[in-house]
């Protein structure tokens, strides 16, 4: 199966600071993938990386056949409609719904669809992710883990190839982080490639998919789904 998502010696400078040095891999459709690493390790800086919010300072990344690295600002939007973008914080527009922040997620990035079309594919997606009865709720009326919910629907609206999530469980309780988790997971299984970068190793262990170890911008460990051992960055 073709890589969705290939970098190859992927490089990213700011200043002094090489906060990605040199990075090769390659991600594929329906995959969960983990990205881990101790703070500063460049997790995020990868995954602006792969959603052109910066352009490595040397190097390729290749998003489902689009050039990131080189790709002209005005195919940007193309290749940001083929991946969904998950928050730790969520994100969601205080004086909208839960339905209309979805719903104008579409339409901003889709100026052909229809407010009725809009509205129908959003409900379809937050009834996905199990907030059907919801989309009527402000984000102050819901949990953490329903905003969540609401943000996920929210970056899958448009059925992206690509789903990258920063910290998605940070805000959460270890029992609705699995929630969120088995949730993204059933996302992939549709065909849809997620990459998730976090902290919350336990989840890690439990799920056994692969991981993807990142220290001080280096990809120094690449380990197989159903062989996730010892995650001590010491040990990499």
């Amino acid at each position: 199966m073709p890589a969705l998502v290939e970098l190859i010696g992927a490089t990213h400078r700011y200043a002094d600071v090489v906060a990605v040095d040199d990075v090769h891999m390659a991600l594929r459709p329906g995959e969960l993938v983990f990205l881990v690493g101790p703070s500063g390790a460049g997790k995020t800086t990868l995954l602006r990386l792969i959603n052109r919010e910066i352009r490595p300072s040397s190097g390729e990344v290749w998003v489902d056949g689009l050039p990131a690295h080189s790709l002209r600002p005005t195919r940007i939007p193309e290749l940001r409609r083929r991946v969904g973008v998950v928050y730790q914080d969520y994100k969601l527009l205080p004086r909208l719904t839960a339905l209309e922040n979805v719903a104008f997620a579409l339409r901003v990035t889709d100026l052909q669809v229809s407010d009725a079309e809009a509205h129908d594919r959003a409900l379809d997606a937050l009834e996905a992710v199990g907030l059907g009865e919801k989309a009527d709720a402000f984000p102050h009326q819901l949990s953490g883990g329903q905003q969540q919910r609401v943000a996920i629907a929210r970056a899958v609206v448009r059925q992206p190839p690509l789903l990258i999530a920063d910290e998605p469980t940070g805000n959460l309780d270890l029992e609705t982080a699995w929630q969120v988790m088995k949730l993204l997971e059933q996302i992939s299984r549709f065909g849809t490639c997620v990459l998730v970068a976090t902290h919350n190793l336990e989840i890690v262990r439990r799920m056994q998919r692969r991981v993807l170890t990142l220290v001080d911008g280096r990809l120094v460990r690449d380990q197989p789904a159903g062989r996730v051992g010892r995650l001590a960055w010491a040990s990499s």
